[in-house]
């Protein structure tokens, strides 16, 4: 007997005109996948619901000095400085390549001020081959001394409310796991205008080289990522899903197809997988693969029926 595959398709932007209609779950989160071209060898990236290209400034960063990737105990410890080609060798270089694709790609953007995210965002609405935006709120805002964004509800409102005016397309707003009330961060950037958000971005965290005397990094901090953040993510997840009415995409550790089914049962309607990419290419598609099978052998027909699961 030939199995029936799940209904796994999901809308990111159901409120917004056209939607973001991603055809299963499994997206790959932003740094970690590059803009898709380099992993196409290595994975069918026509299966993945979504591609969120690296991290895009106004003009081309070079990033921090190596070294800035460390491995940990359970996971990686980056400082790569947002290094990346900006928005113009995006538009110029990347988006068409994207547009001959059938998996949509997610542009992330960050700028140091919100005048810069609005021009970034400006630029990329109506180009071809760009899907959406993921708005990064992680960033120094220099005009206020340093402070992140996504610290202070009224200053991602404002970036989220300027992004907002400057684009028709999709935003998904990624949250720091810094915030005090990453709640309240959440429901200020959907008053503002945003049709989901993604959480969480990195931990900070830093590490030293006992024998040197120093830092193992060329930057005294760096953001965590891996297994060792998937606790922190998923209680966060559950909270904000449980607090704001757009859908929310859960990142943060998920290494297997178990990992983010649990973020989906604590209300994702969709996961990013990021390191896991850098120890085994397949892991986005092996992931996918093990929430279809799990549904198949459940006998669970739509995604929707296990998303915030563990609420009922």
């Amino acid at each position: 007997m030939k199995r029936i595959l799940p209904d796994v398709k999901i809308n990111l932007a159901p409120a917004r005109e056209g939607g973001l209609f991603l055809a299963n779950p499994v997206m790959v989160a932003s740094g970690t996948f590059g803009y898709g071209t380099e992993y196409a060898e290595l994975v069918d990236i026509q299966r993945l619901g979504a591609i969120v290209c690296k991290g895009t400034t106004f003009r081309p960063k070079e990033g921090n000095s190596q070294p800035r990737l460390m491995e940990t105990p359970c996971g990686v410890l980056n400082s790569v400085g947002l290094e990346n080609i900006g928005v113009e060798a995006v538009i110029c270089e990347k988006a068409p390549v994207w547009q001959k694709w059938q998996v949509p790609v997610i542009v992330n953007i960050a700028g140091e001020t919100v005048q810069e995210y609005a021009r970034i965002a400006a630029l990329l609405d109506g180009v071809p081959g760009v899907s959406g935006i993921e708005v990064n709120i992680s960033c120094p805002n220099v005009v206020m001394g340093g402070a992140e964004f996504g610290l202070d509800s009224r200053l991602a409102a404002e970036v989220i409310s300027a992004v907002r005016e400057a684009t028709g397309l999709p935003l998904i707003v990624k949250l720091t796991p810094g915030a005090a009330d990453i709640c309240e961060i959440a429901l200020a950037v959907e008053a503002a205008g945003a049709d989901a958000v993604c959480l969480i971005n990195t931990v900070k965290g830093m590490a030293i080289d006992v024998g040197r005397g120093g830092t193992l990094a060329s930057k005294v901090i760096g953001g965590l990522s891996g297994p060792a953040v998937k606790p922190i993510a998923l209680y966060m997840v559950y909270r904000v899903a449980g607090a704001v009415h757009i859908p929310v995409v859960g990142c943060g550790g998920i290494s297997c197809a178990a990992d983010a089914l649990e973020f989906i049962m604590a209300g994702a309607s969709a996961v990013q997988v990021g390191t896991a990419s850098f120890s085994n290419p397949r892991a986005s598609i092996d992931i996918l693969e093990g929430i279809t099978g799990f549904m198949v052998d459940r006998g669970i027909s739509k995604l929707s029926d296990i998303i915030g699961s563990i609420r009922d």
